[in-house]
This record gives C-alpha cells, structure tokens and sequence, in this order.
C-alpha cells in the first residue's frame, strides 16, 4: 500500500485528484477512478456507484484513505490521470 499512498500523493500535487464526493458529482470532466475509503457511508457508496455507472468508470474501495492521501475524514477521490489511475487500479487489485 506505500506504493499507492505515493501515486495518490502525486495525484494530489500535480492537480489530477478530486477529492470529496460532492466535487466528484460536480466533476464535468472525464475521470478514469473513483476511490472510497471502505468505512464511507450507505449514501456516499450509494451516490458514488451512481456516478461511476453513469460514466461507466471503476469503483474501488481502499481501507484508510484519509491517511493514505493526508486529508483528515477524507473518504472520496477520483482521479482525472489515465496513467496514474491505471496505476492505481493495479494496485487495489492486486494485479
């Protein structure tokens, strides 16, 4: 999981993170990933599988997010990067 809070970070400084659900609805640009901490609650999960099946993207859960990205009570990011959100997804995957 280092190598992933590393991506995430990259993520985050290069500009290519979106972070909060509510941004993440807002987002009118492609995005490639959305990533929720496992603890999110019933609404977020269930706002978030709505938008990634609208834009027919992946879902991924991750255990901790807030401390994998630094943002206290984070629990959702998407990712506008192809590359880095392949990354990514292999990562959760465990590919």
């Amino acid at each position: 999981m280092k190598d992933l809070k590393g991506l995430l970070n990259i993520s985050r400084k290069a500009g290519y993170l979106i972070i909060g659900g509510e941004n993440i609805e807002k987002h009118t640009q492609k995005m490639f990933v959305i990533v929720l901490d496992e603890k999110s609650g019933n609404s977020l999960k269930r706002e978030m599988a709505h938008v990634a099946n609208e834009r027919n993207i992946p879902l991924l859960f991750v255990q901790d997010l807030e401390k994998l990205i630094g943002i206290e009570n984070c629990k959702a990011v998407a990712l506008k990067n192809k590359a880095l959100s392949e990354e990514i997804i292999k990562i959760i995957k465990g590919e």
